[in-house]
This record gives C-alpha cells, sequence and structure tokens, in this order.
C-alpha cells in the first residue's frame, strides 16, 4: 500500500475487523484475460463486490453432494445483504446454519437436482468451483426488467442462483453460459432492481477459455433474454456496470444466445433482418447509469494500463450509439495476476483523471470520495468512478489452468476495498 494511504489503510482495516463484512454488488467491474493474452498461460476473471455496505460478501466453501433420484433442488429469492441465505436446504455449512434470531429461508420455487453436484467457493456470487470454472459479476441497465416470484413478478432464477447453479453442475464455460441461459430462458430472469440492476453480466472462464455473458428478462417477465461472446485467447476484455456485446452472429461457434434476441427485437421494431447483425448493447443495453463515463472511465482506465497500445480515447458520445469499446482487445504486454490486481486498485495514477493529486485527492490526500449531497443542485457533474473504490466490499482473480489440475486452480480473494487489500490464495 502507498505510504500516502496507509493512515487510511489502517484506519479501514480496524473497520474491517470490527464489522460484520457487509457488501453489495451493485456496481462491479470485472476484467477477463485469455490464455495467451497471459503471463503463464491461465485464463483469469474478476469480481469486485462494489456497495454501501449493505451486503453480504463472506466466502463460503459449498461441499460436493450427492443427491437421490426424483430430488428437487430448492431456489430462494436472493437479498445479498447479510445474511444472503440462512438454513440446510443448500447443505449442512455452518457459515448458513440459523442463529440468533434468523430463520431458515423459505424457497420461492424448485427445479429438478441434479445427482452430483461439484464443490465450490462463493461469496454474494459463485466464485470457483473444484473443476476451476471462474465467474465474476458486474450488474448492468437494461430495457425490460421484472419481479420475482412472490414479490409479484413470475420470474425465478436470479444471476446470484444462476451463478451457483453453474458452479455446481458444469465444469466448462461455455456449458455454464449455456446452462445459465437456458434456466433463465426456462424459469424466468430477474435483476437486482430497477434500471440501475434489471440486467447482468458474468464472465466466465475454465483452463482453457473465457466468455462474456449478458442476460435480461424479456418482455414478458417470464423467461430471458441473453447473448454471449468468446474472448479470443489472445485478448482482453472489461464490463463496467453496461453491456459490451455489439454484433451477434449466432451461427458463428465464438458466439451464444437465445433466439429471443432476434424475435424481441423484431418484434418491438428496433432490429430487422435487413439491418445486418444485430447489436446487443444498442438494442437492449439502457446505457451507462449514474452519469455518462460511469462505465466507459472504467473500461478505459483497464484498457489503458493493460493494453495501451490500442490507444482508446477516454471521450466519446453516448454509450450505446458510439460504439466507445470493444468488448475484447489484445494487450500490449502479456498480463499477470497482479498486473490484473493493479488494475482492480487504479484511481487513474498518473493519468489526467488521477484521483490522488490536486482537488480530486482533497485536503487529507485520499482518492475515495464519499457520496454526498450537491448542494441544493448547485453543484455540477461528478467525481470520477474509478476502478479502485473504498465501498467495496470484497474482490477476487479467479486463475484457471490446465497445469494447475492438481490444486484446482486459484481463487486470490481480498476483503475489503481493492487498493487496501492483499489477495490471499484459495484452492478450491
Amino acid at each position: 500500500v502507498p505510504q500516502k494511504y496507509s493512515y487510511m489503510y489502517m484506519r479501514l482495516t480496524c473497520l474491517l475487523l470490527g464489522s460484520s463484512l457487509l457488501g453489495s454488488s451493485l456496481a462491479c467491474t470485472t476484467i477477463i484475460v485469455g490464455k495467451k493474452a497471459s503471463a503463464d498461460g491461465s485464463v483469469m476473471c474478476t469480481h469486485s463486490n462494489d456497495g454501501e455496505g449493505f451486503q453480504d460478501p463472506r466466502l463460503v466453501h459449498i461441499p460436493a453432494a450427492d443427491h437421490p433420484q426424483g430430488a428437487m433442488r430448492p431456489v430462494f429469492f436472493a437479498p445479498e445483504s447479510y445474511p444472503r441465505y440462512v438454513g440446510t436446504a443448500r447443505g449442512n455449512i455452518p457459515a448458513y446454519a440459523p442463529t440468533g434470531n434468523h430463520t431458515a429461508m423459505q424457497p420461492i420455487g424448485h427445479i429438478p437436482e441434479v445427482s452430483h453436484t461439484y464443490s465450490y467457493y462463493e461469496e454474494t456470487y459463485g466464485a470457483m468451483n473444484e473443476h476451476q470454472l471462474g465467474i465474476g459479476e458486474s450488474t448492468c441497465s437494461g430495457v425490460f426488467g421484472t419481479k420475482p416470484l412472490g414479490q409479484g413478478g413470475k420470474a425465478m432464477m436470479s444471476v446470484d442462483t444462476l451463478s451457483q447453479l453453474a458452479m455446481e453442475r458444469t465444469m466448462r464455460s461455455r456449458d455454464a453460459v449455456q446452462l445459465m441461459g437456458s434456466l433463465a430462458e426456462k424459469y424466468g430472469f430477474y435483476g437486482a432492481g430497477s434500471f440501475e440492476g434489471t440486467a447482468e453480466s458474468l464472465l466466465v472462464t475454465d483452463p482453457n477459455e473465457g466468455w462474456i455473458f449478458h442476460i435480461l428478462p424479456d418482455d414478458t417477465g417470464t423467461s430471458a433474454v441473453w447473448a454471449a461472446q468468446r474472448v479470443p485467447d489472445d485478448h482482453i476484455g472489461v464490463v463496467a456496470n453496461a453491456f459490451m456485446i455489439r454484433e451477434v452472429n449466432f451461427s458463428d461457434p465464438n458466439y451464444m444466445g437465445s433466439a429471443s434476441v432476434h424475435a424481441i427485437a423484431q418484434t418491438k421494431g428496433w432490429w430487422k433482418p435487413s439491418d445486418g447483425l444485430l447489436d446487443f448493447t444498442k438494442v437492449y443495453s439502457d446505457g451507462e447509469y449514474a452519469h455518462k463515463f460511469y462505465s466507459g472511465r472504467r473500461v478505459w482506465g483497464v484498457y489503458n494500463l493493460l493494453a495501451p497500445a490500442q490507444q482508446f480515447s477516454p471521450d466519446y458520445a453516448e454509450w450505446r450509439a458510439s460504439k466507445p469499446f470493444p468488448a475484447t482487445a489484445p494487450p500490449t504486454t502479456k498480463v499477470s495476476v497482479a498486473d490484473v490486481a493493479a488494475a482492480m486498485r487504479s484511481y487513474y495514477e498518473g493519468t489526467q483523471f488521477d484521483q490522488t493529486v490536486g482537488l480530486a485527492a482533497g485536503p487529507w490526500g485520499t482518492p475515495d470520495h464519499v457520496a454526498g449531497g450537491s448542494a441544493g443542485g448547485k453543484v455540477k457533474g461528478n467525481w470520477e468512478r474509478t476502478i479502485g473504490l473504498y465501498r467495496t466490499s470484497d474482490s477476487y482473480i479467479a486463475q484457471s489452468s490446465p497445469s494447475m489440475s492438481q490444486t484446482g486452480g486459484v481463487l486470490w480473494w481480498g476483503p475489503h476495498a481493492a487498493p487496501y487489500t492483499v489477495y490471499v490464495p484459495f484452492l478450491p
């Protein structure tokens, strides 16, 4: 930790140790690295649980299990706030045992269980399983939204549940994407909130490849619209609370998606076959939330650190129409775990957006900006939305590689904010 942040680090560490590790997932930055883009041939994806301290980021190990024929798997509403789950229906897991005034949660539905489920680590979402399947999550805006079963809606699947099911049932990233998409279509998908959370993105990796997966409810609230793009082996990618997948071609094996992608767009008059390939982000994203540059600056920030030779501009027009950044790009040099961690800690040091110096750093020399009022609307504009963020409750790097078959990959997990943490290796 830089010396000028030492006091802040000590203060936040004390707060962390005295807290109950609550976090949020509503504004996450995620990075994906292909095997030929990494320094050691591994595939990586990241997740940062960025919020205001309301939610539950505990890292919990879910054991493998065998299930009798005809068993049904309970599906629970995903509050994400602490405790995110209480009960024994998912196994006898001490972290989820009812304690104090917490009582066992009741499922909102059931789906057929499989005969064997794999072990994995989860925080708010499934993070990495015993077969090195990794997942990183970033909430996005979408043009459709709905409510879950039991709360006025008909959808059963949240991104939390989909990530858990992928961890339990699949070994390969492409199989995980297909499973999550098909379950969401069959049982319905709901997002975390209104405009700023009706849709989701997951980065899904295994020892050989990685995928970017986007999903939102369909226009009936009973199914889902989803698309996925394979990350080229020599590329990296970034998702920062806004869809990134552009033109989709489902006849190309590097893309997958639901039939609803084209059917709904055509019915709504948003696209027709004569237009050529459908731009998924232009059609189904509702753009950046909070303010312009909220997502794009972070995408630029990662590319500026890991792919500076691309010389992407930090300025652009409206997110959906202007296509400011590609979903993936080749890095300038091979990327290591340390490089990815540095990107997750970035306050744009050394750029024109540096939050560690000048007015942005304030009288105490800190780049951390606590959300507050705007003097009755008299103060215009916003601070830069940095990648490193004081309100991150936890973050991780899921690293998968064929050379790690004996250890099952590595989940580099760090409690609290990325700039002030140490990433600790966990072996699934």
